[in-house]
């Protein structure tokens, strides 16, 4: 709504509970005559009465004056399309200043403040005035600030993060870029625009050995990521074999490429398990059985560890001090005991029985499960 509209509801609230306005205004402990005066919009209501009001009404104040503190998706997405458009057709100075009457009206609707900050890294440039551009800089980062601050969305504060370091480098502060999303890597990863942010923020500062490490932290992650994706799309395609045989050519192209079965054997590992299952839902005997042979490759580098660690390898030469700063070290989430009584387990799947008449897969059982 763009106005108050107390008047309004309060008769259309009065009405559905089949109260008079006498019934009310003695409720109150006003006149008859008041209320008529509120619902005819000659007079407003005590500010004092507001909460007793709302209370009576059993709604929110802000429900009751008509207030809308946040704004749907659609309202949002629909809010940003029509300043987009008012950009390109009014007067800068007016839209600037409806942007700054809706961001005062849902300065709580943090992901509309995301938006705003979005709109205004994509319209500063419009002003002819360099003041007035830095200005409007400004303006959007104090937003970002605002949601970091206040928010409880994890998503929509890295929104917020990534933008304000955008902001930041816009404004050429590539140390506040930095000071704003390095934080966030400690002990995790920043994914996506936040972290080809922070690697051009510290490009911008000099620190190319930084930009590096960061740089391969992120390509790690994401490799790791995709691998994971493609045993997830695995499983929900198990009954359609023409997807199941895409996804297991890409996914493994990109195992070869980047050797993750010495990389991160547990990965591997997961991932030829779920494509020796796609392979023995298809009826594919002989595929499942060559999946579950690159599964007892990367078992057995696990098995033959004193300790399950995570680690780099020659193109990932830059991981340690980073793996050292995550939550459980270097030390991998399963541990030598726990993936010896899990493999029996794994290849007595309903799904592998037809494989049990194979000598290949007889002798194999018998290696894993130590028979």
């Amino acid at each position: 709504m763009d106005t108050i509209n107390l008047a309004d509801n309060i008769a259309r609230l009065r009405r559905r509970r089949q109260i008079t306005q006498e019934e009310l205004a003695d409720y109150l402990g006003v006149t008859k005559a008041a209320v008529s005066k509120w619902e005819n919009r000659q007079t407003m209501p005590d500010i004092l009465l507001l909460p007793q009001l709302a209370g009576f009404f059993d709604v929110t104040i802000d429900e009751l004056v008509g207030y809308e503190a946040w704004l749907s998706g659609e309202q949002i997405r629909r809010l940003y399309r029509e300043l987009c458009e008012d950009f390109a057709s009014q007067p800068f100075s007016r839209v600037l200043e409806r942007v700054g009457s809706l961001v005062r009206r849902y300065y709580s609707c943090y992901p509309f403040l995301v938006q705003i900050c979005t709109l205004y890294l994509n319209h500063f440039m419009l002003s002819e005035d360099g003041e007035e551009r830095e200005r409007i800089l400004g303006e959007a980062e104090a937003l970002c600030d605002r949601v970091l601050q206040n928010s409880k969305d994890v998503g929509v504060c890295t929104e917020a993060a990534s933008l304000k370091a955008i902001l930041n480098l816009r404004q050429g502060h590539a140390r506040k870029a930095i000071e704003t999303l390095e934080p966030i890597l400690q002990g995790r990863h920043i994914q996506g625009q936040s972290g080809a942010v922070l690697v051009q923020a510290y490009c911008m500062a000099g620190e190319h050995e930084k930009a590096k490490t960061h740089a391969q932290i992120q390509q790690y992650m994401d490799l790791l990521g995709l691998v994971g994706d493609a045993i997830s799309l695995l499983s929900l395609y198990e009954t359609e074999p023409g997807r199941s045989r895409e996804i297991m050519g890409r996914a493994q192209k990109v195992i070869q490429a980047f050797g993750l079965e010495e990389l991160h054997p547990n990965l591997a590992a997961q991932y030829y398990y779920q494509a020796a299952l796609a392979q023995a839902f298809a009826g594919g005997k002989e595929g499942a059985l060559e999946m579950l042979k690159g599964f007892e490759r990367c078992v057995g580098m696990l098995l033959a560890q004193e300790e399950i660690l995570l680690h780099g390898d020659r193109y990932f030469d830059r991981l340690e001090e980073w793996i050292g700063q995550l939550s459980l070290g270097s030390m991998a989430p399963r541990d030598r005991t726990f993936i010896g009584q899990s493999v029996r387990q794994a290849l007595d799947h309903p799904a592998f029985e037809p494989l049990k008449e194979l000598t290949a897969f007889q002798e194999m059982y018998r290696r894993l499960s130590g028979d």
